[in-house]
């Protein structure tokens, strides 16, 4: 991808016309994001005077041949450079990585960013290794059912269609049968996904995509949306089939063809940097547990008449120790925390028993807090605000250090934590 059809920024930065930064962003582009946001209630970012501030959402919007690429953030630098962006596009890449949301079984934590000028490439590649795979074991056939005109009786008489069709030609029979062959669902999603792509792969995928396309010329092209997704039930003859589909729900569901006049088609892929942020914590506790805890995933149990409560984090111990953990993708400056957030990590200490819980922030220069005791019916409850380190050596740091560091913030039994 050239770098003249290529931009990089941060959350929460702007991006306006005429701003000598962004030379190839135009008024066509902002045009299309102005109607992708109104379609999407304003979700991803904020409209501005002749342009746009992005928010928590991070990764990647393409119209037509320019790609935006949004960068977590969570440093004092502000120079915006090549280096910066591109450590934390590696950053970006790897947690995706470490939360299952990219899947590249022969790619490192260290080199999965050299390999890629954009993500979307990431996931453009996956899926055409993906496809590509599938047709080398072998497309599966599928039974499914077809009305036609036959010569012969075959399967059910479809009676006033029958009439309808046959008036004059009464040798014909309109039936409905089933016909086992290579063209159905499964099928179509895969080539509406190539078709999704043949507009915005580079030069260097093109040659890939075409041959694939080619597998599958004689294919019938429908147009797909969510309920057809919904339809799918893999089977033991279908499951290899999971990774090319769940790429190609993305890409589908999230193209957005034609929305100015002319041939800007839009592909975005974004992601919730509280979200991403609070399921890697999770992952990486869970992965690298000391013996004798379990790591749990947003408990979700009744609150208040159909209400919920769902901490982020709850950790486990056998000899009953309980630990709630509350991630936040903020850089804060204070150790104290707000009344709000007090008073929802208390209601945590207090629904699931827990003698401590955390508010986990990313680190930039900050110290963590001391435990706070709660002032309530001599209840010994702590929180505190714990603040872990996202990059080591200009890259995401090693996901073993980070996980220990938080076990030994929540000062977790060091005769079972394993360091």
């Amino acid at each position: 991808m050239s770098n003249k059809n290529f931009i990089q920024v941060f959350e929460y930065q702007k991006l306006r016309l005429g701003d000598v930064k962004f030379p190839d962003f135009e008024e066509r582009h902002f045009d299309a994001l102005t109607k992708y946001n109104e379609k999407n209630q304003s979700k991803y970012y904020t409209v501005i005077h002749k342009g746009v501030q992005f928010n928590s959402y991070v990764g990647v919007i393409q119209i037509g041949g320019l790609t935006i690429e949004i960068l977590p953030k969570a440093d004092n630098d502000n120079s915006n450079s090549e280096e910066q962006k591109k450590k934390w596009q590696g950053v970006l890449l790897n947690m995706l990585r470490i939360c299952k949301n990219i899947t590249v079984d022969n790619v490192s934590e260290t080199n999965l960013s050299k390999r890629y000028n954009s993500i979307l490439e990431v996931y453009f590649e996956m899926y055409l290794n993906e496809v590509e795979s599938l047709i080398k074991r072998g497309l599966i056939k599928k039974y499914r059912r077809v009305q036609s005109n036959q010569l012969a009786l075959r399967g059910k008489l479809l009676f006033s269609q029958n009439i309808q069709k046959n008036i004059v030609h009464k040798e014909y029979f309109y039936c409905e049968h089933q016909i086992y062959d290579k063209e159905h669902l499964l099928h179509h999603i895969l080539l509406k996904g190539l078709k999704v792509l043949d507009s915005l792969v580079s030069n260097h995928l093109k040659d890939k995509l075409n041959r694939l396309l080619f597998e599958f010329y004689d294919y019938k092209e429908i147009n797909i949306n969510a309920k057809h997704f919904d339809k799918i039930n893999l089977d033991r003859k279908s499951l290899p089939y999971h990774k090319a589909v769940d790429i190609a729900k993305m890409l589908i569901l999230n193209y957005s063809p034609n929305l100015n006049s002319g041939n800007d088609n839009m592909l975005t892929l974004l992601f919730d940097m509280n979200k991403l942020w609070e399921e890697y914590i999770y992952r990486i506790l869970h992965k690298h547990k000391p013996d004798g805890y379990s790591v749990n995933f947003q408990n979700k149990t009744g609150f208040w008449e159909h209400k919920t409560i769902r901490p982020d984090i709850v950790i486990t111990s056998d000899i009953k120790e309980i630990f709630v953990i509350d991630t936040k993708w903020k850089i804060v400056d204070s150790r104290s925390p707000s009344d709000d957030d007090l008073k929802q990590m208390f209601t945590y200490n207090l629904h699931w028993e827990a003698e401590k819980s955390m508010l986990l922030y990313p680190k930039v220069n900050q110290e963590d807090s001391k435990f706070g005791v709660y002032h309530f019916d001599g209840l010994k409850k702590k929180c505190k605000l714990g603040f872990v380190g996202v990059l080591e050596n200009n890259c995401l740091r090693s996901s073993e250090r980070t996980a220990d560091e938080i076990y030994s913030k929540l000062k977790v039994d060091k005769l079972l934590l394993v360091l």
